[in-house]
């Protein structure tokens, strides 16, 4: 029997990416899997590709950024399965630019998302992942642990993720609920994609700059399913010792010089 058989599993941001992968591995453990996303018709897309694939997931589409999505999507999961053990949290935007040049919209768009989208998603999960003692996994970067140079908007937002899930790791620690973070560097996803078509320059080109940064022998983008194994990973029943850490995956990044 799988690790996961049975569990329900809810994961925003689920439509691409890191979001994807992760449902990808909760599907192929017989999890019950619900994504939800912004995007109605990239949602249904999915969702026949893992039909294609034999896989089994439920889409439901919401924007996070509005707290009463949030309790929607919860409700939702509620009212289709009557529980919720695993929650993952991977819906985010990015913006970069020099700090003089952004605006207000700018960090309302990044803020609401990735931080408060975040908080709102665990604040109307929490009474039922207690009944189950689940757990939380939530989507922060290497930008949560430390400052990229025109990424303050984004960094301040991570910064919150990571530090969200501390501060909830020990507040929800007695009430069986654990929460984790993975803290990924640049992975190859649509997200990524996006900066490199407004950078202007070829993927070849971005990995080259990346790279500049990272420990000598690195020479390739992170892979979302290598942020997805850690997910799981962190979700799973031999890691109830794990809470409040945040896993950096990042070749070594963050870790020095």
């Amino acid at each position: 029997m799988s690790r996961f058989n049975e569990k329900v599993v809810l994961i925003t941001g689920g439509s691409s990416g890191i979001g994807k992968a992760t449902a990808e591995q909760f599907a192929k453990e017989n999890a019950k899997v619900f994504i939800c996303g912004r995007n109605e018709e990239k949602l249904n897309e999915v969702n026949k590709e893992f039909i294609k694939n034999g896989l089994s997931i439920e889409v439901i589409s919401g924007d996070i950024s509005n707290v009463s999505e949030c309790e929607k999507l919860i409700k939702h999961v509620i009212n289709n399965t009557s529980q919720l053990d695993i929650l993952v949290n991977c819906a985010g935007v990015h913006v970069e630019g020099k700090t003089d040049s952004m605006t207000e919209d700018m960090w309302d768009t990044v803020v609401d998302t990735n931080l408060k989208g975040t908080f709102f998603m665990i604040r109307y999960a929490i009474p039922f992942l207690e009944k189950v003692q689940g757990c939380i996994v939530n989507v922060s970067s290497d930008a949560g642990l430390i400052g990229n140079t025109e990424s303050a908007i984004y960094c301040a937002s991570k910064g919150g993720v990571t530090l969200l899930t501390k501060a909830l790791a020990v507040e929800l620690q007695a009430r069986g609920i654990r929460v984790n973070a993975v803290c990924p560097s640049e992975v190859d996803t649509p997200m990524l994609d996006a900066y490199i078509h407004e950078a202007g320059i070829s993927k070849e080109e971005c990995l080259t700059q990346t790279l500049q940064n990272y420990p000598a022998g690195v020479n390739r983008f992170i892979k979302p399913e290598e942020v997805a194994d850690a997910i799981v990973f962190l979700t799973s029943p031999k890691t109830k010792a794990i809470n409040g850490a945040c896993l950096s995956i990042d070749f070594g990044l963050t870790a020095g010089y």
